[in-house]
């Protein structure tokens, strides 16, 4: 299993929310380039990287894809981006600046533009489904949709996305552990590559979603609570 190291931009900084709300912005860390560079000397070789502003704004943020973009060449991380990334030129701007996978979330659910950004970037393209109550949410999670998030996991794989990235928003930044119950759903109605976020805490969380064989992690909160250790999780998931 991959671990991914989270860094979330809102403003250029480096921030964490409680579960999904904006009022609740945290700056956890000072440089999101030196905190990608550490990152990657505790193992890292992958890291996930959310344009928050983008994603409650439905705009992506300059500021923030410039930020990705210095985290790219500093690091050479593989690294996934998401937020605000409406159309094909946002996700062309956002390949340019060196993102290895980009990540749809509100707008995978205009499945013309999805299958238009499929067939340019084919498995650069992921589909972040981001769940409230079970249901798909979009605008940075403030908008509960009427979709299922089993049935558009369902329908975006039909469609040619071989990665998912699922989050439960009640989980997300509260360290309560991910919702092992609805991942285990989504692997067996979707056969792609799922990676887990929200709520993960410790070790134990980590070799439990391992255990699920799913294809990767986020961490996030953990890593800057110290309630995870960053180098121990990578190297129990290679192992």
């Amino acid at each position: 299993m991959i671990i991914f190291p989270a860094i979330d931009l809102l403003g250029g900084n480096c921030v964490r929310l409680y579960r999904g709300d904006y009022g609740t912005a945290d700056k956890v860390a000072n440089d999101p380039v030196a905190t990608a560079i550490n990152f990657k000397k505790a193992g890292a070789r992958h890291i996930h990287i959310v344009d928050l502003d983008g994603a409650k704004n439905g705009v992506a943020s300059a500021l923030n894809r410039n930020a990705a973009s210095r985290i790219i060449k500093e690091t050479g991380l593989f690294a996934e981006l998401g937020g605000g990334l409406r159309n094909l030129e946002d996700l062309d701007r956002a390949y340019a600046c060196g993102v290895s996978r980009m990540i749809l979330g509100s707008a995978a659910t205009d499945l013309k533009f999805l299958e238009s950004a499929l067939e340019k970037y084919n498995d650069r393209i992921a589909v972040g489904i981001d769940a409230r109550d079970g249901y798909v949410a979009t605008a940075g999670w403030i908008n509960k949709t009427d979709i299922y998030y089993l049935d558009f996991a369902k329908k975006v794989v039909d469609m040619g996305v071989k990665t998912i990235i699922f989050t439960d928003i009640s989980r997300d930044g509260t360290l309560e552990g991910p919702n092992t119950e609805m991942l285990a759903k989504l692997k067996d109605a979707a056969d792609c590559n799922i990676i887990a976020s929200g709520g993960i805490k410790n070790i134990d969380h980590i070799k439990t979603l391992s255990d699920m064989k799913l294809y990767g992690a986020i961490c996030g909160k953990s890593v800057y609570a110290g309630t995870l250790d960053l180098a121990e999780a990578i190297q129990i998931c290679q192992d």
